[in-house]
């Protein structure tokens, strides 16, 4: 009787303990500025869409253009190849390739779309600040969808699915031009919301991380990795690139920043699902990695234990992905333009 008395007791105390240092843990994430994607509907929408535009039938177009490969000038690339929503939302390869089949030649990594709605700032210099003025340079480079804005539009106004759907979505005198085609993708990618069971936990419930991940987590603030990685997104935001030493290959590819030299931050949001890592895609695993970032940003070293530690946790940040069905898209009709493949 009294060793289950004693054993009942154990088991509140540690309930208690635990409790405890959740709560502690939970404020010390929130101070060093790690932000939960909101449980509330409502709230999420006000940060995703503050313009109270998004409406369902926009985003279900919005869906079909994202995979529509006739947007490319050869009309067998679409935003999905490099941003593939059942990989993470990238493509698993070192450096994009583009039209011709040819790779990036600043040898510059694709970043996942997913949660990209929480980005301060849009391609790795941060040139682009929202989804939907984003959506407009892959589109035309030539390095990548290779499609002259008249091209796109020629493509879109030709299909009479599209038409009608444009005009169900906006309103029978909407103008189908490249804007409005492009803003019509970025209020679809702004639904692609990922939220974690670590979102759980700074919501508020205490065993949605394991101890292990709590561990990680705190070394993960201890060690100052939320210097650069903070906010909804855990990154996100341009910052300086190697601070205290030189990546280790900053030689694969030419690419330096902005005109200050500040990268943006990749997000650590499903970054498990998104290797290989950095801007040029140069590392493959995801410990190595964390030490490389150590190194190079922190001027620290970070030992292989606390490198596992660190990953623990990010795995805790792979995020329940919206169900999404590869859409049916509309046929061509005799005025749309063939495929292009000079």
């Amino acid at each position: 009787m009294k060793l289950i008395k004693f054993i009942g007791l154990s088991m509140v105390a540690s309930s208690l303990l635990m409790g405890a240092t959740s709560v502690d843990l939970r404020k010390k994430a929130t101070e060093a500025g790690l932000k939960a994607i909101p449980q509330d509907k409502k709230e999420l929408m006000k940060i995703i869409d503050p313009n109270n535009v998004i409406t369902d039938k926009k985003v279900a177009l919005g869906k079909q253009l994202f995979f529509e490969p006739r947007l490319s000038k050869s009309g067998i690339i679409s935003c999905n190849t490099c941003h593939n929503l059942g990989m993470g939302g990238a493509d698993g390869v070192p450096a994009a390739v583009g039209h011709k089949w040819v790779a990036n030649p600043h040898h510059l990594n694709s970043p996942t779309v997913y949660n990209a709605v929480f980005f301060d700032a849009q391609f790795w210099d941060g040139r682009s600040h929202q989804l939907e003025d984003q959506a407009q340079g892959p589109m035309q480079a030539e390095p990548e969808m290779a499609a002259p804005k008249p091209l796109v539009e020629e493509r879109i106004n030709s299909i009479a699915e599209y038409v009608a759907s444009f005009k169900e979505a906006y309103g029978k005198d909407v103008k189908i031009n490249f804007e409005t085609i492009t803003a019509t993708i970025g209020l679809f990618e702004r639904t692609l919301v990922t939220p974690s069971k670590f979102d759980d936990f700074l919501n508020g419930k205490d065993d949605a991380l394991n101890d292990a991940e709590k561990e990680g987590l705190n070394v993960f603030i201890d060690k100052g990795c939320v210097t650069c990685h903070s906010g909804i997104a855990l990154g996100g935001t341009m910052q300086p690139f190697q601070v205290a030493a030189k990546y280790k290959f900053a030689n694969i590819g030419d690419f330096k920043g902005d005109k200050n030299g500040m990268v943006k931050t990749p997000t650590l949001r499903n970054i498990t699902e998104t290797a290989p890592y950095f801007h040029n895609g140069a590392i493959w695993n995801l410990a190595d990695a964390v030490k490389e970032m150590g190194s190079t940003q922190l001027g620290i070293k970070i030992s292989d234990d606390e490198a596992g530690k660190i990953v623990t946790f990010l795995n805790a940040l792979e995020g329940r992905k919206p169900e999404i069905v590869y859409p049916q898209l509309p046929k061509s009709s005799d005025k749309t333009p063939k495929p292009d493949f000079n």
